[in-house]
């Protein structure tokens, strides 16, 4: 992006224009609405997204809180870097438990014993009893086909729900916030980038990750194609073999559905060369959940998931 100021013609680089269009976001939701809430798990994009919002709103602290959806079968690694990034910025952290809902009936364990498919109550009865008006989630375009369709500022009704019909357009970057009570708005600032943009980024920043995004040994076994980590989720199965693999996670989710990738990248400069050969997305190769049917991701926006 080029830019004339007094004169002078200056030209930001990529990252410099998808940071200073996150930033712009930030402060934009900050003006229009109330209560935003800022989802943080621990992941890459969360974390990125955490980091942006530290800048826009530098040297006073970021304005919001956080709020996980905790599905009791998080990696450890990823539990322990939220709660000391919690600590470290003395933020404040909203958590909503799976198990909770599944102790008084109100959700029940599937058979496949992944949570991913439960978090959708949790986090909305999160949204309804904080009065949370926006919900700043870290999803990207290029992920996954029915998020590729979701705009920066994305409407969700009473019910949470997602209503591509009801989605505004957002020409020349200009959003629209308003929604009536009850209603409230999901918004994505890293919309606009890739998973390299965002290797780039924690390589430009030198961002802080939890370890298990780098290479390192574990003890995974191979389902559906994927390398998922034993636990007592419900896996591994009888027929099931354990085995230790090097490998690393592109994205981090519920321990039952994020498989691990073969790896020997134990850098963020491996990691980066490793992204730029790839012809899968992160969720398309490593997400079991993404893989229930054709329109896996779009059924649960529409019930209320990011």
């Amino acid at each position: 992006m080029t830019t004339v100021t007094g004169g002078c013609t200056f030209t930001l680089s990529q990252l410099e224009t998808l940071e200073a269009e996150s930033v712009h976001i930030f402060r934009e939701v900050a003006g229009e609405f109330e209560r935003p809430v800022i989802l943080f798990s621990g992941g890459k994009d969360s974390i990125v997204m955490l980091h942006l919002a530290m800048k826009a709103f530098r040297p006073a602290p970021v304005p919001f809180p956080l709020l996980h959806v905790d599905t009791g079968h998080n990696f450890p690694e990823v539990i322990e870097y939220r709660d000391r990034t919690v600590a470290r910025h003395d933020l404040r952290l909203h958590v909503a438990h799976v198990q909770d809902f599944i102790d008084d009936g109100r959700l029940r364990e599937r058979p496949d014993g992944t949570r991913n498919p439960l978090q959708t109550v949790p986090l909305l009865d999160a949204i309804e009893s904080n009065r949370f008006d926006a919900v700043f989630g870290g999803g990207r375009r290029d992920e996954e086909k029915a998020r590729a369709k979701e705009r920066v500022f994305s409407l969700r009704d009473a019910f949470g729900t997602w209503d591509p019909r009801r989605q505004r357009p957002e020409l020349w970057s200009l959003y629209n916030g308003r929604h009536a009570p009850g209603e409230h708005v999901r918004v994505f600032p890293l919309s606009n980038w890739t998973e390299l943009d965002v290797w780039q980024y924690i390589e430009r920043e030198s961002i802080e990750l939890p370890g298990i995004y780098y290479a390192h040994r574990r003890d995974v076994f191979a389902r559906n194609g994927m390398w998922l980590t034993a636990g007592d989720w419900g896996g591994p199965k009888d027929h099931e073999t354990v085995q230790r693999r090097l490998i690393r996670y592109r994205t981090v989710g519920d321990m039952s559905c994020t498989g691990a990738v073969d790896s020997h990248a134990a850098t963020i400069a491996d990691v980066i060369t490793e992204i730029a050969a790839s012809r899968l997305t992160e969720r398309g190769a490593t997400r079991a959940d993404d893989k229930m049917s054709e329109a896996a991701m779009e059924d649960r926006k529409r019930e209320g998931y990011f």
